[in-house]
């Protein structure tokens, strides 16, 4: 794999060759791939995952990720949500203030669909 850079701060891997799906999905698997895919297909939701990523503990609450995505909490809180209701983040509260880590379970359901080397179930 090589990695290119998008922009100064943005390391990207590139594939040898496009992933793809290596065997047939069933009705139920494909919609529930396609939605999962609809809700990281919003680049700001693509920065959530990232920047909860790159906290040194794994975890941040809404409060510090308002600023480096510059926007307002309530859409950042927004989007948040939807991360979580689709299985991409879990929460914990503490005080008055929510926690977000990403759950990797989520994550690694989508790269399996889509890594040509991951074999698909029958």
């Amino acid at each position: 794999m090589a990695i290119v850079t998008l922009s100064m701060s943005t390391p990207v891997i590139q594939l040898c060759c496009p992933p793809v799906l290596t065997g047939p999905l069933s009705q139920a698997d494909a919609e529930q791939l396609a939605a999962a895919l609809k809700v990281i297909a919003d680049p700001a939701r693509l920065r959530l995952l990232g920047l909860i990523k790159s906290k040194p503990n794994g975890e941040a609450c809404t409060c510090d990720l308002v600023e480096p995505l510059g926007l307002s909490q309530p859409t950042v809180s927004h989007h948040m949500k939807v991360l979580f209701d689709a299985g991409f983040l879990n929460r914990e509260k503490r005080g008055r203030q929510t926690w977000y880590r990403l759950a990797p379970e989520s994550l690694g359901i989508l790269r399996d669909a889509l890594d040509p080397n991951v074999p698909q179930r029958a």
